[in-house]
């Protein structure tokens, strides 16, 4: 059952999505982007499919940025230096999280926070979430929070919110999935303020994920234990 929040105020926000062949999600997510949104950015990774051509007949006022390289976090990165909004939401082309939850992500933002990041994880494991997947992302919050004094759920949830000044701070170096990792744990290297959202897992629209999710996980890993001893 999709959630509805209502917002009041009106900052500039950018909806930042990183898509690659996504033509079977795209459409759907989109149309459930509320109106009163800024911005509304795909970073495409030179999809081979109607991605594109989806995204603009569903919402023909999205910009579209082609990506230079390659990877999530590259995406990320060149999205954000793109983005026209002071804040900015990061949701999933696969349809895994819910627009409709953006105003929970950007009210913390709007009350001093530099950072909103999600969470599938505050109320046990997801149904459609494998077991697998669920004890990886618990190993990777847990090396987390020991290293770096967090309380986080969940560090690998693709649902954020923050200040585009805060992103570029950061200073992030990763081009893949890891970036997400390295992104968080920064966060709070760095002294930011930042706050845990819950939100639901919608699980993929379409379609099956595009990483190895035992390969990636020791990647995330060994980026989170690395990161504490860089300076």
């Amino acid at each position: 059952m999709k959630s509805r929040v209502e917002i009041t105020s009106k900052p500039r926000v950018t909806v930042l999505l990183c898509a690659l062949n996504e033509e079977a999600t795209i459409a759907s997510v989109l149309s459930e982007v509320p109106s009163w949104v800024h911005e509304i950015l795909l970073v495409d990774g030179n999809s081979t499919d109607d991605t594109v051509d989806k995204a603009r007949h569903v919402r023909p006022d999205i910009h579209v940025v082609y990506q230079p390289g390659k990877g999530k976090g590259e995406a990320i990165r060149y999205g954000v230096q793109k983005a026209s909004g002071d804040i900015i939401v990061t949701l999933d082309a696969d349809g895994q999280t819910d627009p409709g939850e953006m105003p929970k992500f950007i009210e913390p933002i709007l009350n001093g926070y530099d950072w909103a990041k999600g969470s599938r994880l505050t109320c046990g494991r997801p149904l459609n979430m494998p077991w697998h997947r669920w004890l990886g992302n618990r190993v990777l919050a847990v090396t987390s929070n020991i290293l770096y004094g967090t309380r986080y759920t969940d560090i690998c949830s693709g649902y954020n919110a923050f200040r585009k000044g805060a992103f570029q701070d950061l200073k992030l170096s990763y081009d893949s999935f890891e970036m997400e990792q390295q992104m968080l744990v920064k966060v709070k290297k760095m002294g930011m303020k930042v706050t845990e959202v819950a939100h639901l897992d919608a699980g993929r629209i379409d379609g099956v994920s595009k990483i190895s999710s035992v390969k990636q996980g020791f990647i995330d890993w060994f980026v989170i234990i690395g990161e504490r001893f860089r300076k």
